[in-house]
């Protein structure tokens, strides 16, 4: 199977579909410069995975996108509409979920999922009843009334998804989500996350330093140089979900993601 490599070539996106453009965006912090001159589009229900080195830029990007922060210079977009590009737009487009998973202790594992209701002024028992019927969904049937630290880290990391997912907005934020987690847990979860994503379609923006995760989840996979971050290559991921992570041709994929960050 041959794999293709091409540069970062972003087309318009329709006002009528939500998806994602960043068009020349640059961002410094004092004397640091973290992005430059970044271009990036994520098309309407695609799933794209950004993999760069550390420090390179890629939380500060998806806080752009999710209008947490704005670019120096360039511009963003997140969901659809003429208004798209204001901050206002973005964050209302977008779900974030960050590294941890920022679960409230004293509160139980349904009160957390529905806590993203809640913010939006759903009443608490409302906001319950909804979440609720997800659990048994998302492979948390009878751990509704567990707290948090009684539930393992895929448990937890599942529970944040919901939590993600519940707003129903249009545009997935994920940074990192399952960089916490061990080795054995973080491959059931990327495959548990596939599997989500396919039963809630959404436009997904994945930050992981993982290459192997980025394959296995990916329609596409954006490749960032070095600080100043910028997409320097996309790697198309041509296969067939759903996907295997033994698939013999993930390792190929992988080569060619790692070729590219090289």
């Amino acid at each position: 199977m041959s794999t293709k490599v091409e540069a970062p070539v972003p087309e318009p996106l329709s006002l009528e579909r939500n998806g994602v453009e960043l068009t020349g965006v640059s961002r410094s912090f004092g004397a640091i410069t973290a992005l430059e001159g970044l271009d990036l589009r994520v098309r309407p229900g695609e799933v794209m995975a950004v993999v760069g080195p550390s420090g390179c830029g890629k939380s500060t990007l998806l806080e752009i996108v999710a209008g947490l922060q704005e670019p120096d210079a360039g511009s963003a977009r997140a969901g659809a509409g003429p208004s798209a590009s204001s901050a206002a737009t973005r964050r209302a487009a977008c779900a974030y979920m960050p590294q941890r998973d920022l679960l409230l202790p004293w509160r139980d594992a349904l009160g957390n999922a529905a806590l993203a209701l809640e913010c939006q002024g759903v009443a608490r028992a409302e906001a319950r009843r909804r979440a609720e019927p997800l659990f048994e969904r998302f492979g948390l049937a009878d751990f509704e009334r567990s707290r948090p630290a009684e539930l393992s880290g895929g448990m937890r990391q599942r529970v944040a998804f919901l939590r993600t997912l519940l707003p129903g907005r249009p545009v997935l934020l994920l940074d990192e989500p399952f960089g916490a987690l061990d080795a054995i847990t973080r491959g059931s979860m990327q495959e548990w996350l596939a599997g989500a994503l396919l039963a809630e379609p959404r436009t997904v923006l994945l930050v992981t330093h993982d290459v192997e995760e980025a394959v296995f989840l990916a329609d596409r996979v954006a490749i960032m140089s070095a600080r100043p971050g910028r997409i320097v290559a996309t790697l198309h991921v041509p296969l067939p979900r759903p996907r295997r992570l033994t698939d013999a041709r993930l390792v190929e994929l992988r080569a060619a993601a790692l070729e590219a960050l090289a």
